[in-house]
């Protein structure tokens, strides 16, 4: 983001002038043109915003996109989130774009996520994790409700410079406690969320 410029405008007033000073002034003009003089300037004086920058690794791709679950599936998959910034920020994750279906399915997609090193795109390998998780076994209903950056999960301090950090994400389909009817009206259903990760300069 460029800020504006800032633009001075000098304006001359000009004025009569009596002629006994234009007399004066030629005196005084030959009184002090002996004098010593001396200069300093501090040049290059500019003022410039600072730019933050977030990218990942999927290039456009859905991290899950899984057809024909069953009760008790699961499966694991990685993202890898680079900043890119000249100011002191912080990164958060949060949900958007939720899908809620007819018979609630989307309280029973159970999602952990975690962040760490290592790993990359759809990859776990390498991953190692820092610390407990951000999200530990959540319905997708429940992350719906972390919907912006103020309420997000995460909060990785990111210093001026380039650094990556990698998300390993869970989930389940749980349907512990159902009846067999209740697992039957399952059958067909849909939900889905996105996850966006957004940084912000610190104030």
């Amino acid at each position: 983001m460029q800020s504006p410029g800032t633009a001075t405008t000098k304006v001359l007033a000009t004025i009569a002038t009596p002629l006994a000073l234009v007399a004066l002034g030629a005196t005084v003009y030959q009184a002090s043109y002996a004098a010593f003089t001396g200069q300093t300037r501090n040049s290059g004086n500019e003022w410039a915003t600072g730019s933050v920058k977030l990218t990942d690794d999927d290039n456009g791709a859905a991290r899950f996109r899984v057809a024909n679950m069953l009760p008790g599936d699961t499966q694991t998959k990685c993202i890898t989130v680079t900043a890119d910034a000249s100011v002191a920020s912080t990164v958060k994750g949060y949900a958007i774009n939720p899908v809620t279906s007819t018979v609630g399915l989307e309280n029973r997609v159970k999602v952990t996520i975690e962040n760490g090193t290592g790993g990359s795109f759809a990859d776990c390998t390498g991953f190692v994790a820092s610390g407990p998780a951000l999200v530990n076994d959540q319905p997708l209903s429940a992350i719906a409700q972390v919907n912006s950056y103020e309420t997000g999960f995460g909060g990785w301090s990111v210093a001026p410079g380039v650094s990556s950090k990698t998300y390993r994400m869970t989930w389940r389909f749980d349907t512990t406690g159902m009846t067999q009817q209740q697992v039957d009206q399952m059958q067909g259903a849909k939900t889905g969320i996105d996850m966006q990760w957004e940084m912000q300069s610190n104030s």
